[in-house]
């Protein structure tokens, strides 16, 4: 996957950190912002089985440097508004 558009993440990426995101799916393109201290997620993926989700775990984790198996959803599964935390 190439890198994500928007800021770079991985000055973030301590252990136990929570990241606010509110998530657009079905967007043009895949990137993330900022805005108002939240970080904004955009997706082409569509909100169906959990594929927006995955879509949006795989971003975070390409700007962040980890792997994605270090994310966990803790809230927000069927919700635009989400919380992941980095194991």
């Amino acid at each position: 996957m190439a890198r994500p558009k928007g800021p770079d993440l991985s000055a973030y990426a301590v252990p136990g950190a929570e990241f606010a995101l509110r998530v657009i799916p079905r967007a043009g393109r895949n990137q993330i912002s900022e805005e108002n201290g939240m970080l904004r997620v955009q997706v082409t993926a569509v909100p169906e089985d959990g594929r927006a989700n995955r879509a949006v775990q795989d971003l975070l984790a390409e700007a962040l440097g980890v792997a994605k198996g270090r994310l966990t959803l803790i809230r927000g599964a069927t919700s635009r508004d989400k919380l992941f935390r980095l194991d």
